[in-house]
């Protein structure tokens, strides 16, 4: 479990093909994160992965085919910047929102404008995630988590102010970028929970 809280903006060193799946090695600043132990997990843009390797400044993790296919890591390529946060220990303290790094969908950014020293930037997500959003409401965007300033359609803006935009890979966001979107799992269970009231007799 994650907070959407990004501790270090590391990089893709490698990306290899491995037996249908790919292995992938992480390289981060030493000393900005503790050093993964075996069977760790981390977010990468977001998205969960297990670190299977590490050292001082680098993991390697395996992405299956699913991953690869319904996430933007598919599409990266060595040198690419990523958003990394370690799993939450017990105590950490919770000052994003609970974000699973179970991705739901690859959104893509329409619109990125300066708002005073913010930026304010449109991301049109798949159109069946569109009921999970709402004004006010959580979202993590390649990991890192936001709030929804507004929602309409398939659509949101969210405001990032200058920490973020600096801390994150947000900053670099232009139009047309493809970002890993989680929505909030609270929104799910409701869904889930009134679903269950609808077929109760």
């Amino acid at each position: 479990m994650f907070s959407g809280i990004v501790k270090v903006v590391g990089r893709l060193l490698d990306s290899v093909d491995k037996g249908g799946d790919r292995r992938v090695v992480v390289g981060f600043p030493a000393g900005s994160i503790e050093r993964p132990e075996l069977g760790a997990s981390i977010a990468v843009n977001g998205v969960c992965l297990t670190a299977v390797a590490a050292s001082d400044d680098r993991f390697e993790a395996d992405v299956s085919r699913e991953t690869l296919a319904r996430t933007t890591l598919g599409a990266l390529v060595p040198g690419a910047s990523l958003n990394l946060e370690p799993a939450l220990r017990v105590g950490d303290p919770l000052d994003g929102h609970l974000v699973s790094g179970h991705v739901d969908g690859v959104g893509r950014v329409v619109a990125v404008e300066p708002a005073a020293r913010s930026l304010a930037i449109v991301i049109e997500l798949p159109r069946e995630l569109s009921r999970y959003v709402a004004r006010k409401g959580s979202i993590a965007v390649d990991g890192v988590s936001l709030t929804v300033n507004a929602a309409e359609g398939d659509t949101f803006d969210v405001n990032i102010v200058p920490h973020t935009r600096d801390a994150t890979i947000i900053g670099r966001y232009r139009v047309g970028t493809a970002v890993n979107i989680e929505v909030d799992m609270l929104a799910r269970y409701v869904e889930r929970m009134l679903a269950g009231d609808a077929r109760a007799p």
